[in-house]
């Protein structure tokens, strides 16, 4: 009888327990995009706490967590491949527990944004190395479906976090729900610890200098977003923060053109299907975690539902995803790329319209847009991520989870932002006379109530009011977005296609 023969060390993890490891990198997904939408449910809580924080404070509390993750996701996956991906998952998961760990002791606003700072750096190594970790353990006749279920288990983090969030929010304080994040991502990085296998290392080198030049470039454009509203457009910070991520990020492109081994090389986007696929990811989770931020306050404030209630209220959205993600490879096939962008970008715009307009309308309305948005979502991800994956070799599988983690996650930072930035102007406008004339204007619910408890009824028509101009403001930049992204995506096809007829007419030549 012959030996068996030996086989890579990747495929032979995957032939023995692919299931174990795509359950436990599906599980570690779920917990760091979970907290992305579970924080969101704990900001009526946050405005009325003891940190007292203003406006904008309230907004960075969300966003600390998704800038250092989205900034740091591209070096969390060159680490991965540099110094071991089940390595750094493992250190990611202890960083996300010490991170929730400090949040949840914090005494003042600055502590917190540490806390979820830390957070965000766990994050930014679980992420991408997740993937890497799959790609590298999934034989490659089943890296598609794997992919594809991984891809789901991203967008039902949101789910599982307005749900596990609410519950714990019902029972306790916010300090509960960092709490309870400790011994879970613990628990998780024992799992990967006995499920997960070596993988081979790149002898590729870190990038500090194009890392930090990322980090202060988009930290400076967040400043100019966060704080216009509060400052004015016009002020100095404000024109200064937009100014200085300009130029920073003009540096930084130069800086990646040169060195070695950059963080994120510029001219990878001249592959077209991966600078779509990257746009689209962004312009995707711009809109939906734009929702995320403001859904649960007006689900709150405006219906006057529990926290549990509003955790719950966001299920419809995930229905479409939890059935539908294992039709979408067949039907990329059948109807390609961009008619499946297409109708993906056209759901998620309507649907943020139409629940623009359903704040006062039966929750049967609201919850039919949720599932329009979701079907969005089901179509757009398994798509976008098989080909951020295809666009780079399976050496480089932690750069590309980085990539589209990092398109993922920047996303939400801009979408978290922006709406918030949109939803505050438009409240602020929307308060009653005699709130205007106080010095200064109230910014938050829980500071105009404080104020006026009398005027509840119109502070919190005010608030309504503002969320709906954020989320009109969302669905137009994802509709003229997506028109962008699927022209992009026609144009890559169409190319292609031109490429291949080439390569045969080559090949076809007498030599």
């Amino acid at each position: 009888m012959n030996a068996p023969r030996p086989m890579p060390p990747g495929v032979e993890s995957a032939s023995r327990r692919p299931g174990l490891v795509l359950a436990c990198v599906c599980a570690c997904t779920v917990l760091v995009v979970g907290l992305v939408a579970a924080i969101n449910l704990a900001v009526p809580k946050l405005a009325a706490s003891g940190l007292h924080p203003s406006s904008s404070e309230l907004l960075w509390i969300v966003d600390a967590y998704v800038v250092v993750f989205a900034c740091l996701v591209i070096p969390g996956g060159a680490a991965g491949d540099r110094f071991g991906r089940k390595g750094v998952l493992i250190s990611g998961l202890i960083a996300f527990a010490a991170g929730a760990a400090v949040s949840a002791a914090s005494t003042s606003v600055p502590v917190m944004l540490l806390g979820r700072a830390l957070t965000g750096i766990g994050a930014a190594l679980v992420l991408p190395n997740s993937v890497g970790v799959l790609v590298h353990a999934t034989a490659p006749e089943r890296r598609g479906r794997a992919l594809a279920i991984w891809s789901a288990a991203t967008g039902m983090g949101g789910l599982v976090g307005n749900i596990f969030g609410a519950a714990l929010l019902t029972v306790g304080s916010w300090r509960v729900l960092f709490g309870a994040i400790v011994p879970i991502a613990l628990l998780c990085a024992l799992w990967a610890a006995l499920a997960v296998r070596r993988s081979g290392r790149s002898p590729r080198s870190l990038d500090p200098a194009g890392t930090v030049l990322l980090v202060a470039a988009t930290v400076a454009l967040l400043v100019g977003i966060i704080e216009g509203p509060a400052h004015g457009w016009s002020s100095a910070l404000v024109i200064g923060a937009f100014a200085a991520s300009a130029a920073l990020g003009a540096v930084w492109v130069a800086i990646e053109l040169r060195v070695r081994h950059p963080l994120l090389d510029p001219r990878l986007f001249r592959i077209p299907l991966l600078s779509t696929a990257s746009v689209g990811m962004l312009v995707m989770f711009f809109g939906s975690f734009g929702l995320f931020y403001l859904n649960a306050s007006l689900l709150q404030y405006g219906r006057g539902y529990s926290v549990l209630q509003a955790g719950f209220a966001i299920v419809p959205m995930v229905i479409p995803m939890m059935l539908g993600a294992r039709f979408v490879p067949g039907l990329v096939k059948r109807f390609g790329i961009p008619v499946t962008l297409s109708a993906a970008f056209l759901a998620i715009g309507l649907g943020l319209f139409g629940l623009s307009l359903a704040a006062r309308q039966p929750y049967p309305a609201y919850a039919a847009w949720l599932v329009l948005i979701g079907l969005g979502f089901a179509l757009a991800l398994p798509c976008l991520t098989a080909e951020i994956a295809a666009a780079l070799p399976a050496e480089q599988a932690g750069v590309a989870g980085g990539l589209q983690s990092a398109a993922r996650e920047l996303g939400s930072a801009l979408g978290v932002a922006v709406v918030g930035t949109a939803l505050t102007a438009g409240f602020v406008r929307h308060l009653p006379a005699s709130l205007h004339q106080r010095d200064p204007i109230p910014r938050t619910v829980a500071e105009a109530l404080a104020a006026a408890p009398a005027q509840q009824a119109a502070i919190v028509d005010a608030f309504a009011a503002g969320a709906g101009i954020a989320l009109r403001i969302a669905s137009a930049v994802t509709l003229a977005a997506g028109v962008l992204v699927v022209a992009a995506a026609v144009f890559a096809e169409r190319r292609g296609r031109a490429h291949r007829a080439a390569a045969n007419t080559e090949q076809l030549r007498p030599s």
